[in-house]
């Protein structure tokens, strides 16, 4: 019972991190029409800053508060500058664009900070919590959840409870209509990919201390991010939630018990080789099985 309480914390914690790639990738999607290959790229660049912003100020908080808003304000000058000449064209071209500022911002990075960079975690969330008795969990990992929700709370009133919001929401459901209704649409398009870029940099940060702040660390957890738009629904921020948490705990449940099971009936090193392989193979199966009933997604929406 434990095991399972735990892995579905896990499962939990990955979903929310995913949810804050997903939910700027939806909505760059879903207004813009436009495919973004280049979004892990800002999870990279996410954690980049805050790794080296942790060093040099010496205060892990004041380096992830710094970090979030200078990727947005990247993320902004990207839009302006470059991304703005692809809305016109067809999906092909940004593909071939976005994969092509992938391979040029994974070598800006490596000239500016090395293939890698540390980032411990502070050392009041260094150890574990004890959640029931006899269930220590991981005190970062519950941080990381809190936060994980109180952004998606934060997300949800602002998109669905403020003039913004109505004019993403618009935009996302009947981007024409929404032109002619007299929205600025350059502007909102800026503000979405802003918005998008700081939320990679949130999900960068904060999973630094757990995964290593590599080159190219934001081209796996992308394909991750995508099925998770097409599952929840192409911008839905609803969509994405639930998706982002099925996909999570689909995949940590997957990797944990499948080699245990597996193991019943396999060879013990068979049986560990198969598990996560299966279990990266059942997210697809996942989506897979929800296209077939609803081929838009669970929360589309244009529905």
């Amino acid at each position: 019972m434990v095991l399972v309480l735990e892995q579905a914390l896990n499962g939990l914690q990955f979903g929310l991190m995913l949810f804050l790639l997903a939910a700027g990738l939806t909505l760059v999607f879903g207004i813009m029409d436009m495919i973004n290959l280049a979004h892990g790229s800002l999870y990279m660049l996410g954690a980049f800053l805050a790794a080296n912003l942790v060093q040099a100020t010496g205060s892990f908080p004041l380096g992830i508060l710094l970090a979030i808003p200078a990727t947005a304000v990247l993320g902004m000058a990207l839009e302006v500058t470059l991304l703005r000449t692809l809305y016109a064209r067809d999906h092909l071209s940004q593909v071939l664009a976005t994969f092509a500022l992938i391979l040029i911002l994974n070598e800006v990075v490596r000239i500016v900070w090395g293939t890698d960079l540390p980032m411990t975690m502070p050392a009041a969330l260094a150890g574990p919590v004890e959640l029931l008795p006899g269930m220590p969990y991981p005190a970062y990992r519950l941080l990381i959840i809190a936060v994980g929700a109180a952004v998606a709370l934060l997300l949800w009133l602002v998109v669905s409870k403020t003039r913004i919001g109505m004019q993403v929401r618009a935009g996302a459901s009947n981007r024409e209509m929404a032109l002619a209704l007299g929205v600025n649409v350059p502007r909102l398009f800026t503000l979405v990919f802003g918005v998008g870029a700081a939320l990679c940099a949130v999900a960068g940060a904060l999973l630094a201390p757990l995964l290593a702040v590599q080159v190219g660390m934001g081209e796996g957890i992308l394909i991750l991010a995508f099925v998770v738009i097409v599952i929840g629904g192409i911008g839905s921020i609803r969509g994405a939630l639930v998706g982002s948490i099925l996909v999570g705990m689909v995949d940590t449940v997957g990797r944990t018990f499948l080699p245990h099971l597996f193991g019943l009936v396999l060879p013990p090193q068979l049986a560990s080789a198969a598990g996560p392989a299966i279990a990266s193979v059942m997210i697809y199966l996942v989506m897979a099985v929800i296209l077939f009933f609803k081929p838009q997604g669970l929360f589309p929406a244009r529905a």
